[in-house]
């Protein structure tokens, strides 16, 4: 079972932020082989969607306001540690973020920017694919809205 906690920037422990930067890291720069700026100076603006099962952090998301990375509130760094994606568990940490955006930033309408292979998860969670598909850190994206 995936335990579900979401936190401000300041709200997180010293070993909860080393271990979602290092899952982040694992994610997508080693399991992805993308060479990329993860520390991007904006997570102190961010709230942080963590999963933990028996104590480890093994989902994470970072979700934003309207108008800091989109116009539309949004989500993003969406992981789920390797060994642990066939709980589906990306479901889960999904929901608490769409959860967390309408309970603190009384928003509905959510931008993300998604990975074009995961789009039909995405579709499963009720976002609608906009726009045509572009890279972001040469790997195929596309714009989706939840509304």
């Amino acid at each position: 079972m995936l335990e579900i906690t979401v936190k401000t920037f300041q709200e997180l422990t010293t070993q909860e932020l080393y271990d979602l930067l290092q899952l982040r890291s694992e994610v997508f720069v080693v399991e992805q082989d993308c060479v990329y700026q993860d520390i991007d100076g904006k997570d102190e603006k961010a709230l942080h969607v963590l999963g933990f099962k028996n104590g480890k952090i093994i989902a994470y998301t970072r979700v934003f306001k309207p108008g800091y990375y989109f116009d539309e509130a949004s989500i993003g760094r969406v992981l789920v540690a390797k060994n642990e994606r066939q709980y589906k568990y990306g479901y889960a940490i999904m929901q608490a973020s769409i959860k967390a955006i309408k309970n603190h930033y009384n928003e509905t309408k959510i931008k993300i920017s998604a990975q074009t292979y995961l789009s039909k998860f995405y579709t499963n969670l009720g976002f609608k694919a906009i726009g045509d598909e572009y890279l972001e850190d040469n790997i195929p994206h596309i714009a989706m809205v939840y509304q």
